[in-house]
């Protein structure tokens, strides 16, 4: 009898790991919401910088139009890395969890940043895409940012200097061990 309720229990907590689709759909969805979104404000991003060729433009517009672009093709790109993550995500949800994706071990080397080995693998991939979305946001901010003082300079070039500290810390750790990188 103990054996028995052994087996239906060890089964149904087998069978639970499947409560993961919940998450693995909802990434997903948000995944595909988010590479909507910004897809629609590249669409009225190109719809708006039309103007930017009108000879009747001042020189004060022209230069605030071009400064607003740019702050939203940031953004754009901070949308598209959000969605990346997203699906990263999700994928590597499904894999760790439910089930290898046969097309994804077929395709070319390439591909290989969607397929999820372990749980590390899954963080340091989400860690690499934070990451970027991290740098994105700063250089967005340094766009807007007044340098007014010399201690306002210093402050940006020591967040650019952590930026690429950040940035070669993670291609070292990523490299290390491995012959391809």
């Amino acid at each position: 009898m103990m054996k028995l309720f052994e087996k239906l229990f060890e089964g149904a907590l087998w069978r639970s790991r499947y409560v993961v689709i919940l998450a693995v759909v909802a990434s997903m969805a948000a995944a595909f919401a988010v590479f909507f979104m910004a897809t629609v404000d590249v669409v009225y991003l190109v719809s708006h910088i039309v103007h930017y060729a009108d000879p009747q433009m001042g020189i004060e517009a022209r230069r605030a139009l071009h400064d607003e672009t740019i702050t939203h093709v940031v953004e754009v790109v901070d949308g598209y890395l959000l969605a990346t993550v997203m699906l990263i995500f999700s994928l590597g949800l499904y894999e760790l969890f439910i089930s290898d994706i046969d097309e994804a071990k077929g395709e070319a080397r390439s591909s290989r940043i969607l397929v999820i080995e372990n749980l590390d693998d899954l963080k340091a991939r989400l860690a690499k895409v934070i990451l970027m979305i991290l740098i994105v946001t700063l250089f967005q901010e340094a766009i807007k940012v007044r340098i007014e003082t010399p201690l306002d300079l210093l402050f940006l070039g020591g967040a650019i200097a952590l930026v690429g500290l950040s940035l070669w810390l993670t291609h070292a750790s990523g490299s290390h061990g491995k012959e391809d990188s």
